[in-house]
């Protein structure tokens, strides 16, 4: 258990948050929300003791371990990936390197010995006879192969490095477990595992994540920090979220009785908890969720941008047509052979186990890269707005917001740039920003801007919420469901995808695999599967 007291975290001037109570128990899951710059990471790392309190404490009861998921991926180079793994049970892997050391000792006493006798007893106690054996089941399921277990950690990948970290932390069954994060750089199938692992975890863990079904899955609290201050919440994201926007329209509707408003919210606690899913942790949730009082659900203080993309034109009958498209980096082959075409209204999403053949495939579509055999064509209706993966050349001059979206327009009034730029949030002498001091999620922000200035009927989305916050996310998925055109895109996101796309295709090396289902069904289906490993392999 985790009990935070009094916490406030300042620099300088600025206040992260104050007067923060609250108390983090076993058996529970909670997902930390809150905009870019909230405080987020900089709450877990205050629990970890990464970061000191301005004023306050926090706590954990005596003899328990605390975990966290490293960030430094360069931190465990000089050593193997089973190692690294093991080294997050610090207490274990001290007390294996003392008992090797004295089991090295060339003059080995009956001192000695009795000292090996009970540090031989204190390592089965601690589960270390199967650490070995356990790091690599955690490493097997994460997607890191047995033949890369007693490889330097210098010579794995980024994306492998994640993976070998997250294993690290979640090795050793730790009381108190901090994520950071964690789902950055998984594919579905791990992401899928790291869900079912701790939504039945039996100790205390918190999450700070942008992945909406993630968070979801794993929740029975939420833990929002919004405006100085941090509050708890029952429920996961979706409830927070749905239940916070009921009460922004009852605050609204100013004439509504609070009999009725009652009603309301308590109709709206029983519908939700009636469709929570059955595991551990959820069912853990709707029982706190039926207990909730209805003082509970506020409405929240968060601003959420108004992403709205409205097509000039009504798209004709022929959308685009791929045929015999095929490429590769660097002799390998991201996809071949590629035939579809697009039907008026569909929203595909791409899918691919190398994220660098999506990005291929739209940059081919765009007419910014060639491909190495094949052809595509858009209809003669069509006009296109696309978001890149890579944004970077868009901000390397020192031009304002303001200049910067007038590139991109013929009407430059201030009203017209400046109604633009209110809607991704960016207001009064932030328009005046230059454009290559802007963070990660800014710079995405402005090119949505310029998209809507577009008025396309197909938009092409690059993994759209990268650098994004949930508010954006959020706000970004809706209107993708309302949107009439047609959307080709990438993502990591399950709910951005479920919520949007009626269409799959995958591409592998040899071949691709489409159909026309719900990607809920799509990622469980077993023939699928099963194609999708033939033409892996």
């Amino acid at each position: 258990m985790i009990t935070v007291s009094n916490l406030r975290i300042q620099f300088g001037k600025r206040i992260l948050f104050q007067d923060v109570n609250m108390k983090f128990t076993p058996g529970n899951c909670y997902g930390v929300i809150g905009a870019n710059g909230a405080g987020k990471s900089t709450f877990l790392r205050a629990i970890s003791g990464d970061v000191n309190a301005t004023a306050g404490n926090i706590r954990l009861e005596p003899g328990e371990r605390l975990s966290v998921l490293k960030q430094d991926h360069f931190e465990f180079d000089e050593f193997t990936v089973l190692d690294t793994v093991m080294k997050g049970y610090a207490e274990l892997w001290d007390l294996m390197k003392e008992k090797d050391a004295l089991y090295m000792k060339p003059d080995f006493s009956e001192e000695d010995g009795i000292k090996a006798g009970e540090l031989e007893e204190k390592f089965g106690d601690m589960g270390g006879w199967n650490a070995e054996n356990d790091a690599a089941t955690l490493l097997s399921n994460l997607g890191v192969k047995e033949e890369y277990h007693y490889t330097m950690m210098k010579d794995m990948s980024g994306n492998q490095k994640v993976r070998v970290l997250l294993a690290q932390a979640l090795f050793g069954n730790p009381d108190n477990l901090l994520l950071d994060e964690p789902t950055n750089d998984l594919d579905l199938e791990t992401v899928v595992w790291l869900e079912n692992y701790l939504s039945n975890y039996e100790n205390t863990v918190l999450v700070v994540s942008h992945d909406r079904h993630f968070l979801d899955a794993i929740s029975t609290h939420t833990i929002d920090i919004d405006f100085g201050d941090i509050k708890m919440f029952a429920g996961n994201y979706s409830f927070w979220y749905q239940s916070s926007q009921l009460a922004l329209r009852q605050q609204q509707a100013q004439n509504k009785k609070a009999e009725e408003k009652k009603k309301e919210l308590q109709e709206f606690i029983q519908r939700f908890s009636a469709n929570v899913a059955k595991s551990k942790q959820t069912t853990s949730r709707k029982k706190m969720i039926e207990k909730l009082n209805i003082e509970d659900i506020q409405p929240s203080t968060r601003k959420y941008p108004g992403i709205i993309f409205t097509p000039e034109r009504e798209a004709g009958d022929r959308i685009l047509d791929v045929e015999g498209l095929s490429a590769s980096i660097d002799g390998t082959v991201l996809f071949k052979d590629v035939d579809f075409s697009a039907q008026k209204g569909e929203k595909i999403v791409f899918l691919s186990r190398d994220p660098r053949a999506m990005t291929a495939l739209f940059e081919i579509i765009n007419g910014n890269r060639e491909a190495d055999s094949g052809t595509y064509q858009w209809g003669q209706t069509i006009t296109t707005a696309y978001l890149p993966l890579d944004n970077s050349e868009y901000f390397e001059s020192n031009m304002t917001l303001f200049d910067w979206l007038c590139q991109f327009t013929k009407d430059t009034t201030e009203i017209y740039i400046r109604s633009y730029l209110g809607r991704m949030l960016f207001a009064g002498e932030e328009i005046y920003k230059k454009v290559n001091v802007l963070s990660g999620g800014e710079k995405m922000r402005c090119m949505i801007s310029k998209m809507m200035l577009i008025d396309a009927n197909a938009l092409i989305l690059d993994t759209p919420t990268n650098h994004l916050d949930l508010e954006s996310i959020q706000s970004f998925n809706n209107n993708l469901v309302r949107y009439p055109g047609n959307v080709f895109m990438s993502s990591h996101d399950h709910e951005f995808i479920s919520s949007v796309c009626d269409r799959i295709i995958e591409l592998t090396p040899n071949g691709i695999i489409d159909k026309l289902m719900p990607y809920d069904e799509y990622i469980v289906d077993e023939k699928i599967k099963d194609l999708r490993q033939k033409l892996y392999s």
